[in-house]
This record gives C-alpha cells, sequence and structure tokens, in this order.
C-alpha cells in the first residue's frame, strides 16, 4: 500500500459513497456518503475537501461492470464522470493530486444491503419513511464504497503474496 490514505468511490447518480483505509490498516471502513452536486466541478470541490483532511494518495473508483465482465454504459458513464472531475481535482490538489485507479463493483451494492440486513420499518410496522429510505440508501453507499475498496487491497495483497512466493523446485519429487 502506499504512504497515504486511499478512498473507495460508490459512484451513484444521487449520491457517492465513500470509504477509506489509512496507512498502514489492514480493512477499509466506511466514511461518508456525498450527495451528487449538480456540476463535476462541484462533486471535485467535495472530493478534494476529503483529499486534502486525509492526505489521500489515491482514488479507487468502483466500476460497474455488466455481469459478463464487459464494460456497458453506466461504466461509461464513470469513466466519463471520472475525466470531467480530473481536472478540477488537479486544480485544486496541485501536486497531492491522488492517483485514480478502477476496481470491478459488480454487486458490490447487493453484498452491501446483505451485510446491513433489511431496510427498518416505518413507525407501527409500517412502510419506512423517506428519511428513513434514504438514510438506508446513504448506509448501503458508504458500506458498498468499502467493499470495493477492500477488494482492491485484497487484490494488491495477493498479487505482492505471489510475487514474493519462491517457486517451487522443477527438479524437486514428491
Amino acid at each position: 500500500m502506499t504512504d497515504g490514505a486511499l478512498l473507495g468511490l460508490d459512484l451513484g447518480e444521487r449520491r457517492i459513497g465513500v470509504a477509506i483505509v489509512v496507512a498502514g490498516d489492514l480493512s477499509a471502513r466506511p466514511l461518508v456518503t456525498l450527495p451528487r452536486r449538480s456540476t463535476a466541478d462541484a462533486d471535485a470541490a467535495a472530493l478534494a475537501e476529503l483529499v486534502r483532511r486525509h492526505a489521500v494518495t489515491e482514488l479507487i473508483v468502483g466500476l460497474p461492470l455488466e455481469a459478463a465482465g464487459q464494460e456497458g454504459p453506466q461504466a461509461g458513464v464513470t469513466r466519463a464522470w471520472v475525466e470531467a472531475v480530473r481536472p478540477a481535482l488537479e486544480g485544486a490538489l496541485g501536486p497531492s493530486m491522488p492517483a485514480i485507479a478502477f476496481r470491478d463493483e459488480r454487486l458490490s451494492s447487493h453484498l452491501a444491503e446483505t451485510r446491513l440486513g433489511p431496510m427498518r420499518r416505518g413507525r407501527s410496522g409500517g412502510p419506512p419513511t423517506r428519511s428513513q429510505r434514504d438514510g438506508y440508501r446513504s448506509q448501503v453507499d458508504r458500506e458498498a464504497a468499502a467493499i470495493i475498496l477492500q477488494d482492491e487491497l485484497d487484490a494488491r495483497r495477493a498479487r505482492r503474496a505471489s510475487s514474493t512466493d519462491p517457486q517451487p523446485d522443477s527438479e524437486t519429487s514428491a
């Protein structure tokens, strides 16, 4: 891992779920849910504040691949958003601009909902209120971002472990 913190992002139409892992930690944790702003520059300003506050060196953005693993329209939307916020982030952060990487996010929201359990019911067991629904969705977005970030951390650890494992001696027999 790098010397600074990493942020995981779960980009949605209305919200951006954010998770963090700081240098030395082994697990990602949900951080905050940002409302999507009306422009990419406004989204970038909110992200830049988090980057500065937490000394972030890399952003891991969830890439919504299709079930078969190909990039579809939503992956294109995500890539376009990243390219739209990148100049504003660079302008706001200068040399402290974090690297940006993508991570497959298939089923992250479903897994987040499974981890969190069902949405709480409203009063007297009735349907949840709008604020309960919005709060639950925000929680799911943060948890999904943590899942995306944790997947990236686990993949990096696995790559490091496989590159340092000694290869079996081809002349040795069992």
